[in-house]
């Protein structure tokens, strides 16, 4: 048994059928009804049934027909499609949690509580994609919580979850950004993994219509930014780089316009809401977008001593090093997987990071 938690949108007490949400996503991105039927999986004619009766509802149009011209949506239509895309996106990591926890109680025999393992890690999409494909290749399910890097570090402190994911950026003159994460590294019998390097960049939109390149045309051109929460390994990166860069956060317009996952920031820019973010290059894939590589960084996983040795963990380092799970890294911009997974010591990971 497996439960899911979802959004629904309703209108006066009547709910919105989602597939056509989703059209109006799919006929601004390709500019044809007849493509954006076909991308979601709906005839033509009940597409226009659809719309048909949302715009009947709504008292306006949502979506322009023209001859030799295809399809756009209207103000309202484009107004509509943005919102949902940026909502679901912010929401996504807590749907997530809420079906977790909903699927609790009906945990499979092969999976009991006391071997399931909770991780609480900064926001990764290919960790996502791990959890995601577990149990299809047999591999004990996991419980993924993303949070701030530091928060997730505090977690593990704190003996509220098992293993805590954080990114740790190169900044220029290839230093590390070690120094936040110290405190919660102290403990001797920690042990890290090398999960994966990251590219790190601005997110903008498709086709980079503004030619931001760089942080000092972000300042330049007072382009619209939305960032990262202070917790998050993202926004001290950002942070860093702004003042290895000499730029004042107040010279960064939206700069305390904060989302909590790189998915978020990415719809942001494709809603339209605002002109760059700084993130991963897979989030900017993901929505279609335009990305400037500025950085690039390493994720660990941070356990115990105890914890690498249980049978738990073992079985998921396996899944980690799999070829299924390789070929999801490769497939992933800006992703690179380590020549070999295996635990370390801080002091053997840092030092490897500064190399």
């Amino acid at each position: 048994m497996l439960m899911t938690v979802g959004l629904r949108w309703v209108l006066d007490g009547v709910e919105i059928d989602s597939r056509l949400l989703a059209l109006l996503g799919a006929i601004a991105e390709r500019g044809s009804l007849k493509q954006a039927t076909g991308d979601i999986g709906l005839s033509y004619r009940h597409a226009w049934e659809l719309l048909g009766r949302l715009e009947g509802a709504m008292g306006q149009r949502l979506v322009q027909l023209e001859r030799g011209r295809g399809a756009s949506l209207t103000p309202l239509g484009a107004q509509l499609a943005a919102s949902t895309r940026t909502i679901e996106a912010r929401l996504q990591p807590e749907l997530k949690r809420a079906a977790t926890d909903l699927n609790r109680p009906f945990a499979r025999k092969r999976a009991t509580a006391a071997t399931r393992l909770r991780l609480c890690a900064s926001h990764d999409l290919a960790l996502d994609r791990l959890a995601e494909s577990l149990e299809a290749h047999g591999a004990p399910p996991i419980e993924l919580h993303f949070q701030g890097s530091v928060d997730a570090l505090t977690s593990l402190a704190r003996n509220r979850c098992d293993i805590a994911g954080f990114h740790v950026p190169e900044l220029p003159g290839r230093h590390t950004l070690v120094e936040p994460y110290r405190p919660w590294l102290r403990n001797r019998t920690l042990l890290l993994v090398h999960f994966a390097d990251r590219s790190q960049g601005l997110i903008v939109a498709k086709g980079n219509p503004l030619g931001i390149a760089s942080l000092t045309d972000l300042a330049r051109l007072h382009a619209r930014f939305v960032n990262r929460q202070p917790s998050s390994g993202t926004r001290l990166f950002f942070d860093a780089l702004l003042a290895a860069h000499r730029i004042r956060p107040a010279q960064i317009n939206g700069y305390r316009h904060e989302e909590f996952t790189h998915a978020a920031v990415a719809a942001m820019i494709a809603s339209g809401a605002a002109d760059a973010a700084f993130g991963i290059e897979a989030a900017a894939a993901q929505q279609g977008l335009s990305f400037v590589p500025l950085a690039s960084e390493r994720y660990f996983l941070a356990m115990r001593g105890a914890t690498a040795t249980s049978a738990a963990t073992q079985a998921f380092l396996k899944a980690l090093g799999s070829r299924w799970f390789r070929k999801i890294m490769r497939e992933m911009p800006g992703y690179a997987a380590p020549a070999r997974v295996i635990t370390m010591s801080v002091q053997k990971a840092f030092e490897q990071a500064e190399t």
